[in-house]
This record gives C-alpha cells, sequence and structure tokens, in this order.
C-alpha cells in the first residue's frame, strides 16, 4: 500500500479543511464526530462503546468510524436514470406539478402529488388564483407502470371523471392549499381503521397545517378543526410519518431563517432551511425546533427536505432535499436548455428564469442533527429540453424498493422519482432513478488499498454479514479484535477468508468458521481491509 500516496485519515482527520470527510465528495460532519483518533485507549481511558445489536448499519455518516487509513474514504453513489413514468399532461395537472409522496402499500404503490399548471408569463404566471391547484392519486404494481384512476370525488369543470383526492380552496372555515401535502400510511398499531393513511395539509386561514385522516387513502376528511403546526412558512412539501423506532410521530416542514410568516403576515428573509416537532397523536406536537447541520462550512437553500427513516435501517433519517441555487444571468444560464422559456419566466421574477436544482443527501440518528454532502445526490445532468431548470430532480418523498431490470435473479433495489420539464410547456414528468439496497454511501478503496476501523461496539447475532461489491480481483477481509485493539484468538486477519464479489448480502467466516456468538454482548473493533472494494453496511445476523 503507497501510504504516501495515501496517508492515513483519523477521525480529527475528516474535519480539517474546511470539513472535508474524503477528496471524492464533501460530508459535513457533527461535531459528535470531532472525537481524536486512536485505536487503541490509553491506560486509565475508556472509549464510548456503541450497541448497535442486530441492526444494519450503513455508512452514511462516520458514527461508527475510528478511523480510516491508506486510501479508504467515505464515497458518494448516485441514482442511475432510468424511464420516465407518468406525464402530468392531464386537464388538471400541467407543467407545475410535483411534490410527489409514495409509499408501497401491501401489492400496491400509491403516489400522491400537486397537479398545477403554470404559464410563466408576466401577464398569468399561475394561471389561475391560489386555489387553481389539488392534489392527486395514481397508484401502480411494480412501481414503473403507473394508472390515475377516475375517482369521480372531485368536480372538475363541471366532471369527475378524474384522479383528484383533494382540492385548494374554502372547506368549511378553512382555507386550503391541497399542493404542498404529504400523504403517508400510518403504521402506528394504535391508529384506528379510518385514519389508517394521514397527511398535514397546508390552510391559509386559519394559518398553518391541518391534519388530515383517511381509512382507504382516497377519500380524506379533516383530522383537526384547527391547525396543528402553526409556525413556519409551509410554502413546500410538508410532511410527517410514525417512527416506529422511537415510538412518535415527527413532522418536517420549511421556514426561512430569517423570515416572519403567519396568517398576517409574509416576510421571505435569509435562507430556506427545515423545521421539526414530534406528536404521540398527530394533535399535540412539541414545540418546532429547527435542523441543524453541524461543522456545515456554508449556507445552503434547501427547497425540500424529504426526510424520512430508512427502511431497512429505521434507526437512521435519510433525507434528499431540493437544493435551490441562483447566480443570475450568467453565460452559463444563457447557454441552458430552453433559454426563451427562461427569459418569459424571469418577467414575472428573474429568479424564475436564472435558478436551477438539483438534490442533496443528508442523514440523521435523532432527526435534529444531520450530516450533509455538498456533493450532488442526484446532479441534474446532460442538457436536453426539460433539465436544468428551477425544480427540476425534485425528487419524490421517499424511496421505494422495486424488482431489478437484470435477469438471472438480481436482487431488488432502490428507485427515486425526479421532476423533469418543471414550468415548460403544458406538462411536466416524474422520470425513476435506480440505487443498490443501501448504496448511498461506502467506504471505499481502490486497488493500492485501505482500511476502516470500527469504534468499540457491541452486537447480538451469531453471523457478521455485509453489503459489498468488488471486482474480480478485488477483496475485502475482517479483523474482530478486543476494544484495545488486540486481534481476537481465531478472527485474526490472516485467519479471515478472503472476501470478493457484488451481493447484498454475505457472510464473513474464519478458518475456525463464520459463528461469532461467543463474541457477542463484549466490546469489539471490527478491522477491515479493502483492496478495489465497496463496503455498503453491515449487521449482525443469527448463525
Amino acid at each position: 500500500m503507497d501510504q504516501e500516496k495515501c496517508p492515513p485519515l483519523s477521525r480529527r482527520s475528516f474535519i480539517q479543511l474546511s470539513g472535508l470527510v474524503c477528496t471524492a465528495a464533501t460530508l459535513q460532519l457533527p461535531t459528535a464526530a470531532q472525537a481524536a483518533a486512536g485505536a487503541a485507549a490509553k491506560p486509565g481511558e475508556t472509549k464510548s462503546v456503541e450497541d448497535i445489536g442486530s441492526r444494519r448499519e450503513l455508512f452514511v455518516d462516520d458514527h461508527l468510524i475510528e478511523r480510516l487509513t491508506g486510501c479508504a474514504e467515505l464515497r458518494l453513489h448516485h441514482p442511475q436514470p432510468r424511464e420516465i413514468v407518468i406525464e402530468h399532461d392531464a386537464p388538471w395537472e400541467g407543467s407545475g406539478s410535483g411534490y410527489h409522496s409514495l409509499f408501497k402499500d401491501g401489492d400496491l404503490y400509491r403516489l400522491y402529488y400537486k397537479a398545477w399548471h403554470l404559464e410563466g408569463s408576466k401577464k398569468n404566471p399561475y394561471t389561475g388564483d391560489a386555489d387553481a391547484h389539488r392534489l392527486c392519486y395514481a397508484e401502480s404494481r411494480d412501481g414503473i407502470t403507473w394508472r390515475k384512476p377516475e375517482l369521480g370525488l372531485v368536480d372538475y369543470e363541471g366532471s369527475k371523471a378524474n384522479n383528484i383526492v383533494i382540492p385548494s380552496g374554502w372547506m368549511g372555515e378553512m382555507h386550503l392549499s391541497a399542493a404542498e401535502a404529504a400523504v403517508f400510511k400510518d403504521e402506528n398499531p394504535a391508529a384506528p381503521p379510518d385514519a389508517r393513511y394521514k397527511a398535514l395539509v397546508r390552510c391559509r386561514k386559519p394559518w398553518g397545517l391541518i391534519a388530515f385522516k383517511s381509512g382507504d387513502g382516497v377519500r380524506w376528511v379533516p383530522l383537526s378543526e384547527n391547525p396543528v403546526i402553526t409556525e413556519g412558512a409551509f410554502d413546500s412539501q410538508n410532511l410527517a410519518f410514525w417512527d416506529a423506532a422511537r415510538g412518535e410521530y415527527r413532522a418536517y416542514w420549511r421556514y426561512f431563517t430569517e423570515g416572519i410568516t403567519n396568517e398576517t403576515t409574509w416576510k421571505m428573509g435569509g435562507y430556506r432551511g427545515i423545521r421539526t416537532a414530534t406528536s404521540k397523536d398527530f394533535i399535540q406536537w412539541s414545540a418546532p425546533v429547527d435542523v441543524g447541520f453541524p461543522g456545515a462550512t456554508r449556507e445552503v437553500h434547501l427547497y425540500t427536505n424529504q426526510i424520512k427513516p430508512y427502511h431497512r435501517a429505521p434507526h437512521i433519517f435519510i433525507g434528499l432535499p431540493m437544493r435551490y441555487v441562483d447566480r443570475g444571468w450568467t453565460d452559463s444560464a444563457r447557454a441552458l436548455p430552453e433559454l426563451p422559456n427562461r427569459q418569459l419566466r424571469a418577467t414575472v421574477n428573474q429568479r424564475y428564469g436564472t435558478a436551477v436544482s438539483d438534490s442533496l443527501l443528508i442523514s440523521s440518528r435523532d432527526g435534529v442533527s444531520f450530516n450533509r454532502w455538498n456533493e450532488a445526490f442526484l446532479r441534474p445532468g446532460t442538457e436536453r429540453e426539460g433539465t436544468w431548470n428551477y425544480g427540476h430532480q425534485c425528487l419524490a418523498w421517499h424511496m421505494v424498493e422495486t424488482a431489478s431490470a437484470l435477469d438471472g435473479g438480481a436482487p431488488a433495489e432502490l428507485s427515486f422519482y425526479a421532476v423533469e420539464s418543471y414550468w415548460t410547456g403544458r406538462s411536466s414528468a416524474l422520470r425513476r432513478h435506480t440505487l443498490r439496497l443501501d448504496g448511498f454511501v461506502s467506504v471505499n478503496a481502490p486497488s493500492r488499498g485501505g482500511e476502516l476501523l470500527t469504534r468499540p461496539l457491541r452486537f447480538t447475532g451469531g453471523e457478521l454479514r455485509l453489503n459489498f461489491s468488488t471486482s474480480a480481483a478485488g477483496s475485502i477481509r475482517v479483523e474482530i479484535q478486543d476494544e484495545a485493539g488486540r486481534p481476537l484468538p481465531g478472527h485474526g486477519m490472516e485467519e479471515c477468508e478472503v472476501i470478493y464479489g457484488d451481493t447484498l448480502d454475505r457472510r464473513v467466516a474464519w478458518k475456525q468458521g463464520a459463528d461469532v456468538s461467543a463474541l457477542q454482548g463484549r466490546p469489539v473493533r471490527l478491522r477491515f481491509v479493502l483492496e478495489d472494494a465497496d463496503l455498503f453496511s453491515l449487521w449482525f445476523a443469527p448463525a
């Protein structure tokens, strides 16, 4: 291994040079990650021990990492574009359709979204008043082919042959704006049958978010008579979910760092930020808390948040916020696709023509303090019609598992859905993108090699299992050490069977076998040696 070209990187080194965690991508690290490096505890020193039980651990942060050495680094991976799955081209839809939310519900995928047309001219910038947008519903059996059922619920220009579930406008004493709602299936075992599906719907008067419920995901009624959350801008996707790992509901919504927003005053200022609160009953919510990014070197406009527990590791929150960037009328802005349309939108407000967007990756273990990668998770991509505009690559909330398109028993993959052709022509589109399960970030090492050493941890189980990928010549080996960094008998590096391949689930074995149940409950460290390999996740399973 060429140590001169690949110097050791300790946990302290992660945060030096303005918080750069690696040369390939930038991760903003929490202050808790700023512990000094060192494999073994010094005499009289006690290292904290992380109890991971049998849960799956991802490397979206450095929570388990004591140090990386050689050429090992944390590497951000990116979803790959697939097909367009929906065209929002119905008369009640249009170029401003977006804010998608979707989830797997048994054998059915459910999708909800804002339907809205944006003309983008000074004469008629929004094509109608504030009630011209509505919440619509679509469904699929495979996450690829979607249908918009004729629900017969809401009148649109004299007909109910549409897929609208909640319109904007007056509902009794409430003036609703349905565009910003995000629907979820409530997995709280105490949720009654008529409230199995929930959403927070923006209300203009009285100001705030109204709790809504549904028994079938299609027919909706208010769950509260008054707004349940009132402090925020709420002009982006407002989402909530049942957090099974912590036994509470959690909500996320947008605010402005220097703004004031209530039913009589609207002031935008500072940066677009994220606010959160929790609840036990979906009605009474805790005081709002601003989501933070400790160690962040610069402010970033986060237009949405798209935060939810990752279903394969629900103790970890994954967010996919849309980043908003406006550099004004530069030469590059004029060279981007559809300049006439950009100039038309700019007659209403310059930023409508000059701003561009992509999506980031953020993660958290407490729902409040987040790591943020400044490298785009989903870039705008190759310049072509319908891309590089304001609203492009806004990701749906959230990802879902879908079958692989590869033959021969390839495993399921993650599907992400991103907006294209926003504010262009008479319609907008939703494109699917895919990524391997757990594939957000890996511990990567090239052929020159690198090592990962974990902090002390306790586990429950009998086998160490990995989600990884190597080249044909690449490899991974694992050593189990005691808390002081000494190899445990029978589990040293030279005794580990070489691991290679590309799989979501492979056990680690040593010459004496794979069973490590005798070590469960005691503090240990894991030392990985990687060559031309990516390690995505690890967990301990029953033998």
